[in-house]
């Protein structure tokens, strides 16, 4: 263990901790400290759900069973018996104060808590006279505002099945996901704004829409949505409430390694797992501010909109968050008094590598909780927040996923903060590290990440697949029975945890398994340094097999910057000290760009895969897919 990381960065005071709902749920289950609370919650996981229903405030008929184990933990059910409405848990919080803020490159837009319901009553009565019903597809093609988050609401009124993406998909993109699904009615947009440029997608609109014929209406925003909602504004929000597992949206994986899967999430399964994160983990109550940067394409958009069911207010932020300035987020955040501030680690990065202070330049008075994902977020950068953006800030670095729509691990509000640590397991997910061979792991030995015990948000299936086959082999088949994320992961000392990277991504030089999330942590760290990616490049032997590999690290330079024969031996002599020798590069490559997913992720298989001479499927998955094909031809990777 680093002395760095001994020291904690933050530790909440008596009284803040005292005043977390966190601290409450530990009086109520009678023990002191979170490690003692979150081994009730996996030891008793009846009475924990059971009571987690009534501290979230969930409203609803419960039921007498709170959960079936079922046959194997991808056959258990939490409340089999409960029915509930998570429009009921939205349009239950009324007034004239925000419930949605939206701001664009425009400006800003508000709907209240009153509008909103009269809002979603109109969009459930509209959709309805489109002949929607329980178990039709409901899709948008939006920017992260109101009318997505309406007409995500108004399907759920219907009983409809929801699904999103974000404009800046192409065709081939969101027909790769919405073609699976078949929707009956597709939210739209001309175009969109970023970066201070217009994008016109009428095109590629229409190309959608020819490429769906199950739609029976298209609804284009800033076009028709006000007519197609006008007439039925008045007609109240219809509440009825349906089963626990009744499916409430389909989430795509990013379909970088072939046709996205379609995950299908439940109602009540979703809305407890992220009632239990806002309110305890996020230390969220009715009436904070929540703003999460993200793109309807990616989960957090859909665990931003959950916090309405809790009262939060939600700010919805479109377009390009570093534009005019890298001053444009933090602005929100005094502007709108936000409470919790949720974007990607590479924001983070991309801040402290342009020298920019929040600290120096706001107030950020609200601000109580940073959160931090997408990828590892490094020791140093840590410290950066602590230095830069707030010194009493409880930074909150989370992990989990798309396929749970929620999280493994995240952070505790009554806790320290400690250098490079996502701070705890969450509470009722029975999360741990294994070796190859299903054994539990130790501090400080990397592994597998697992869960050994059921939790709600569990996708209740994969679409279109009978029997279930494909998602047991997903999630199941690696540890039988038991679920297996794909991080590669370790835990720390204090019951903290590390995570390395994606299993599928661990490189394997001589055998030997290393996580490409250490090195990025040290290579971006360098001066010159903008960005970096790290993958294995399969070498020949002697006989022309074959049978090894070798670490090969591309870098995005600064302006003015030379990968020079010292920048080289400055490269690898970092990487050499602060990871060990095998971690060093044998091949360091300077690219002008990464490619990376529509939600800001690096895709290190879509590289790997170009180089080795393995086909990448589904490239439109991708937002620069020409960097791929640059990488490919990169006449430095030739063998």
């Amino acid at each position: 263990m680093t002395g760095e990381r001994e020291t904690p960065l933050w530790t909440p005071s008596p009284e803040r901790a005292e005043l977390t709902r966190m601290a409450g749920l530990m009086a109520r289950f009678g023990v002191d400290d979170y490690p003692a609370l979150h081994r009730a919650s996996v030891d008793e996981p009846e009475r924990f759900w059971g009571a987690l229903w009534d501290e979230c405030g969930l409203v609803g008929d419960r039921g007498e069973r709170v959960l079936d184990p079922g046959a194997s933990m991808p056959e258990a059910r939490f409340f089999p018996d409960a029915r509930l409405s998570i429009v009921e848990h939205v349009v239950r919080h009324t007034g004239a104060e925000p419930a949605i803020v939206a701001v664009d490159e425009q400006g800003t837009t508000t709907i209240s808590w009153d509008d909103l319901a009269i809002e979603v009553g109109a969009m459930a009565a509209a959709l309805a006279a489109d002949g929607v019903s329980e178990g039709d597809r409901v899709a948008i093609w939006l920017p992260n505002g109101i009318e997505a988050v309406v007409a995500m609401l108004g399907a759920a009124a219907l009983g409809a099945v929801f699904s999103s993406t974000s404009p800046d998909f192409g065709a081939a993109g969101v027909l790769d996901r919405f073609g699976q699904i078949e929707p009956t009615v597709l939210f739209a947009v001309d175009g969109y704004d970023y970066g201070g440029k217009h994008f016109d997608r009428r095109d590629v609109k229409a190309e959608i829409v020819a490429g769906l014929p199950t739609l029976a209406r298209t609804v284009t925003i800033g076009d028709d949505y006000d007519a197609y909602l006008r007439p039925h504004r008045g007609t109240p929000v219809p509440i009825e409430r349906r089963p626990f597992d009744h499916p409430w949206y389909v989430l795509f994986s990013s379909g970088t390694t072939g046709k996205p899967k379609c995950i299908v999430h439940a109602t009540g399964r979703v809305l407890l797992q992220h009632a239990k994160e806002h309110q305890f983990h996020c230390d969220l109550a009715a009436g904070d501010r929540l703003l999460y940067v993200t793109t309807c394409g990616w989960m957090m958009w859909n665990w931003l909109v959950s916090a309405l069911a809790s009262g939060v207010t939600i700010v919805c932020v479109d377009g390009n968050v570093v534009h005019p300035s890298p001053a444009r987020l933090w602005d929100l955040v005094d502007e709108h008094g936000v409470d919790f501030l949720g974007v990607g680690a590479k924001y983070l990065d991309a801040l402290a590598n342009q020298g920019y202070s929040p600290m120096a330049n706001h107030d950020l008075t609200s601000l109580k909780t940073l959160a931090s994902t997408g990828s590892p977020l490094s020791p140093e950068r840590f410290a950066w927040v602590y230095d830069e953006v707030k010194a009493d800030v409880h930074l909150a670095s989370i992990s989990g996923g798309t396929d749970l729509c929620g999280c493994f691990v995240l952070g505790d509000p009554t806790s320290s903060v400690h250098a490079g640590e996502i701070q705890r397991p969450g509470l009722g997910m029975a999360v741990n590290v294994w070796s190859d061979g299903g054994e539990a792991q130790p501090p400080g030995v990397r592994g597998e990440l697992v869960c050994t015990q059921p939790f709600p948000s569990q996708p209740i299936e994969f679409w279109d697949d009978p029997g279930g086959a494909r998602y047991r082999a997903a999630y199941y088949e690696r540890f039988p029975g038991v679920w297996h994320h794909g991080d590669f992961a370790s835990w720390t000392e204090r019951g903290g945890m590390l995570i390395h990277g994606r299993s599928d991504t661990t490189l394997n030089p001589g055998g030997i398994r290393i996580g490409t999330a250490e090195i990025y942590r040290v290579v971006e760290q360098l001066d010159g340094i903008a960005e970096a990616l790290v993958f294995g490049q399969e070498v020949p032997d002697a006989g022309g097999g074959a049978d090894d590999v070798r670490i090969v690290l591309l870098v995005v330079l600064d302006a003015g910057v030379t990968l020079d024969d010292d920048l080289r031996s400055a490269i690898a002599s970092a990487v050499r000290s602060g990871c060990s020798p095998r971690h060093v590069p044998r091949l360091i490559v300077a690219v002008d760009e990464l490619p990376r997913t529509r939600s800001g992720k690096l895709v290190e298989i879509a590289v790997g895969d170009v180089v080795n001479g393995r086909t990448v499927r589904n490239t439109e998955a991708l937002a620069n897919p020409e960097a791929l094909w640059a990488i490919r031809d990169h006449p430095g990777l030739e063998l």
